[in-house]
């Protein structure tokens, strides 16, 4: 499979737009646009493979689905996870004649995202640094009462940063990524010792973000039984993810209007205290 100038280009857009804070701030760029599961139907399209995109896509968000970036700490950056990652795990799958649908497909999607995700950090920071020349700007624009001028630095200049460290590394790396396939079968065979330890991580790296989204959602004991229900639902009964959101759904309702029940009796109650003090 070949990533031809055009997909090149267009990945590398995305890449920046997957940043931009101007898109409608990171609601719609950051959250939406470069998160693997959305950017795996993108890149699915752009490669004209919407279904290796999706199931990639998928492959790695478990990974990064508890991924969030506190204080603009950044251990993995999406950018480079959906819009590097995703197409060079399209290409390696289809170059290396495995199945999609596979376990093998998973296992090495979710290695090469990992790896990508990691490197991608440099371009976060290198996008961060550039930043730091738009502000200086911004405060002499501030001081000089050219407020006009801050629609440029917020807007405008960005732009700049996201084409030095996001559109370039990517379309580059991406448009070559035919021949860093060809390097993989020629040097590391599939029965080899390196690709099978690749599908090994490959394979732990998904327990690795259940474990951290579990951290950040689970307060105590009983919050696990519904987490396991899902899993429940999957094992025995075949029910798939939609299936399974559905379901959640009607409970996350039903517990809604537990709690609401819950709490007009408790204002009910404090209004009769105070009218009985009174």
């Amino acid at each position: 499979m070949h990533i031809n100038l055009i997909q090149a280009v267009l990945l590398g857009i995305f890449a920046c737009l997957s940043s931009m804070p101007g898109l409608g701030g990171t609601t719609i760029g950051n959250y939406t646009l470069g998160r693997p599961l959305v950017a795996g139907l993108v890149v699915g399209i752009i490669l004209g493979d919407i279904k290796s995109g999706i199931i990639v896509g998928a492959a790695i968000q478990v990974i990064y689905i508890a991924l969030v970036t506190p204080g603009g700490t950044v251990s993995a950056d999406v950018r480079a996870i959906s819009y590097i990652g995703i197409p060079l795990a399209i290409v390696s799958i289809k170059g290396l004649g495995i199945d999609p649908s596979t376990t093998e497909a998973t296992q090495l999607a979710a290695a090469l995202g990992a790896a990508v995700g990691t490197l991608g950090t440099v371009l976060f920071y290198g996008t961060a640094t550039v930043n730091l020349l738009w502000q200086h700007i911004g405060w002499k624009s501030i001081e000089k009462g050219n407020f006009k001028n801050l629609y440029f630095v917020n807007m405008v200049y960005p732009w700049i940063s996201h084409i030095i460290c996001s559109f370039i590394p990517t379309f580059i790396i991406t448009i070559s990524g035919e021949y860093m396939v060809q390097i993989i079968k020629n040097y590391l065979p599939m029965d080899g010792i390196a690709m099978k330890t690749l599908f090994t991580v490959g394979s732990l790296l998904p327990a690795v973000g259940i474990a951290i989204l579990l951290k950040q959602v689970v307060t105590k004991p009983t919050d696990l039984i519904t987490f396991f229900f899902g899993f429940t639902l999957a094992a025995s009964m075949g029910v798939n993810l939609i299936g399974a959101a559905i379901v959640g759904g009607f409970f996350a309702i039903l517990y809604y209007n537990i709690k609401l029940v819950g709490l007009k009796k408790a204002t009910v109650s404090a209004v009769d205290d105070e009218e009985e003090d009174i």
